[in-house]
């Protein structure tokens, strides 16, 4: 069987166990535990769940060959990177399970030239997922432990926990501008223990664009772009801001810019400029949920004064909260920013379960 083959197989009888509510397994409990902790933090280690699925399917393909061992240039190694780019991680990301960019071999803790034996350096963080990263290894490769049905069990798992985040969202309606600044405001600063939630204020500003569009004059005859990837630097991707609205033609229009509780200075109004300056932009907005009373206000004056008078454009830093309670007000019902926000919550790549419940939580609180 090819690698894709022993997915495909694993994953199909993964489904159809699940979907008669069947987790059971005739595995050990220490390693049920083992997997158990590893799918507790699957979004926060993604490179381990890549790495471990890596190494248990090309276990059932080669059961000769000894996994631990996992670059080419081991003494007889094989080099599970190549595996995880081409096959692993496009099917892990084909399926909606966590899944790294490109490889979990890109991962600094996972990458050392060492074999994964229990004795393995690499400063895999916390401890209990590394101890059960390499004691599943151990119990396969040392002691026989079937890699099939740690992986169905895993699959089984992650399923459980993928279906688990298509949760109903609230959409709360008829409420003033002041309680959705004051809702949204609380689902930014929740206490995360997953990453991800400077990604918030982004969609919130998105969500206000994509009512303005068909309702404000300026944006007449304008096209709001794409919300760009969270990870995607502006230069490579060819974006002036986190928010772009374009001219017909394609050219730069309008440009924003959202920092999540970091201080906006002279530096960042500078470093924005040389994203937009090649281009005829009319409006740049440099936007944080950061408190900016100890701003230095006088140099980021000045320099805003400089760019109005070398390029032209007006660029504009103000708080998150205070923009998004202006283009509130000009929407014909702020209701349908509600609706487009949540829209942006279950499809976004960034946000996690916990953000979803972190939002449901707020509105069973604050309604």
């Amino acid at each position: 069987m090819t690698h894709q083959e022993v997915l495909d197989e694993v994953y199909g009888r993964a489904l159809e166990e699940t979907a008669r509510a069947d987790y059971a397994t005739d595995l050990p409990e220490t390693i049920m535990i083992q997997i158990e902790t590893i799918v507790a933090r699957a979004e926060a280690n993604k490179g381990i769940v890549a790495v471990l699925v890596t190494l248990l399917t090309h276990k059932i393909v080669d059961g000769k060959q000894d996994i631990r061992y996992h670059q080419a240039h081991l003494e007889n190694g094989f080099s599970g990177r190549n595996i995880d780019k081409a096959v692993i991680t496009p099917f892990m990301k084909s399926v909606s399970f966590p899944a790294m960019a490109e490889s979990g071999w890109l991962t600094r803790s996972l990458e050392q030239a060492h074999p994964y034996t229990l004795d393995y350096p690499g400063k895999i963080t916390p401890k209990n997922v590394k101890n059960a990263f390499l004691g599943i290894i151990d119990s396969i490769q040392a002691h026989g432990l079937d890699a099939k049905n740690v992986l169905l069990f895993l699959f089984k798992l992650l399923i459980k926990q993928r279906d688990a985040m298509n949760i109903e969202l609230a959409k709360p309606h008829s409420l003033s501008i002041s309680k959705i600044i004051k809702l949204l405001e609380k689902h930014f600063i929740y206490h995360y223990a997953c990453s991800g939630a400077s990604r918030l204020p982004s969609l919130a500003i998105y969500a206000a664009y994509e009512c303005m569009m068909g309702q404000v004059a300026r944006y007449d005859d304008k096209m709001l772009c794409p919300l760009a990837n969270h990870n995607s630097a502006d230069a490579q991707s060819g974006r002036i801001g986190d928010v772009d609205v374009n001219n017909l033609n394609g050219s730069a229009f309008e440009g924003v810019e959202i920092k999540h509780e970091i201080q906006i200075t002279k530096q960042l109004v500078t470093d924005a400029y040389e994203k937009f300056k090649i281009y005829n932009t009319d409006r740049y907005y440099l936007l944080t949920t950061a408190n900016m009373g100890s701003a230095d206000w006088e140099a980021i004056d000045n320099e805003i004064q400089r760019i109005a008078q070398i390029h032209g454009c007006q660029v504009i830093v103000n708080g998150v909260y205070s923009t998004l309670k202006y283009y509130l007000r000009l929407l014909k019902d702020p209701a349908e920013f509600i609706d487009r926000y949540v829209e942006l919550l279950k499809v976004d790549d960034t946000i996690k379960f916990q953000h979803k419940v972190a939002w449901n939580d707020i509105i069973s609180k604050e309604i």
